[in-house]
């Protein structure tokens, strides 16, 4: 076997080593991006302008069932104490455009703020073009031709002008124009059709929504911590025990056993194990425990002696996390 190819099985070796690696999924929580708007969680949100897309109605769902631990994060004013109040007032409801007028409302419905917007026209461009296709020349197959078939390539795009203001303070809070586009291809040989403009705009409508929520609140995000499962010391066959049937729990989202596990498995090793250490410090960054997880992961970061990828990031991942939480259990108290 020459070089090439040995390094070659070597990485394929490594990927499906790292492919099949036990991890342990976690869920976490971060803080709003638009720090001022958690001081004003009673929200109204008014008509949007040119709203063809249903804009409006999508933040509103999408705000009203924002939850952390199944609580509401903001508390939306009903759309006909709204459209009474603008009627009473004789205010034009499409999008407030005046901060006073927007302030007005605001203080006699009770809001904090009011979310108000402009959704601009769509575009639609569809460019053809073609792909190249091979074909059996007979029956038999001895010989491939080429040939072209026609194609269509569509691309979609919206935009929407989004305000939220402040209405103790009478200023902005937030305001920026959002936009998305989408790209979709078709052949004549290819069975999926492309969506219409219309099925396509509130495609990108939902995900205008999706970025604006996210904006304003907080919000759980989720993703993967490896675990470590092979041995960094010479482990007896009682500690190799004590180390797999931890994992298997881990596995089973059994954290309370596996985490007693993983103490004997520190204090049979004299406290010298980064493998057990960063394996309990996985556990309680689960079950989110952040310091503790951190006490682990440092401990676990000062018994290496060369760099272990996963005890690096863990270490510089969980400063980051404390942070957040720290943020967020204030946005959440306000």
């Amino acid at each position: 076997m020459n070089k090439t190819i040995f390094l070659i099985c070597l990485s394929l070796v490594v990927f499906m080593m790292q492919g099949c690696a036990q991890k342990v999924n976690i869920k976490a929580l971060v803080p709003a991006e638009i720090d001022r708007a958690t001081s004003t969680k009673n929200i109204a949100i008014t008509d949007f302008k040119n709203d063809f897309v249903g804009l409006r109605g999508k933040i509103e769902a999408n705000l009203a069932n924002q939850k952390i631990n199944n609580q509401s994060f903001f508390t939306l004013v009903s759309r006909n104490d709204i459209d009474k109040v603008i009627k009473e007032q004789k205010i034009q409801n499409s999008g407030l455009v005046e901060a006073n007028e927007a302030v007005e409302v605001g203080n006699l419905i009770g809001a904090q703020a009011i979310i108000s917007g402009d959704v601009g026209s769509e575009t639609s461009t569809d460019t053809l073009y073609y792909e190249q296709r091979v074909r059996c020349a007979d029956k038999k197959c001895k010989e491939l031709v080429t040939y072209n078939v026609s194609c269509n390539m569509r691309v979609v795009g919206i935009s929407a002008q989004i305000r939220m203001i402040d209405i103790a303070k009478g200023d902005i809070i937030y305001a920026d124009t959002m936009s998305k586009a989408s790209e979709f291809r078709h052949c004549i040989d290819d069975y999926r059709a492309i969506p219409s403009p219309e099925i396509a705009a509130q495609e990108l409508a939902n995900e205008i929504s999706n970025e604006f929520t996210y904006k304003l609140t907080p919000h759980y995000y989720y993703f993967s911590v490896v675990l470590l499962e092979d041995p960094d010391l010479d482990y007896n066959k009682a500690q190799e025990k004590l180390l797999e049937n931890s994992l298997e729990y881990i596995k089973q989202n059994r954290y309370d056993k596996a985490e007693k596990l993983l103490m004997d498995l520190v204090d049979s090793t004299d406290k010298q194990s980064f493998v057990a250490f960063y394996n309990l410090g996985v556990v309680k960054e689960a079950q989110g425990e952040y310091k503790k997880a951190q006490e682990y992961y440092k401990i676990a970061d000062n018994l290496m002696v060369k760099p272990v990828e996963e005890i690096s990031t863990a270490y510089n991942r969980i400063a980051s996390m404390i942070e957040n939480q720290n943020k967020t259990q204030k946005q959440m108290a306000r």
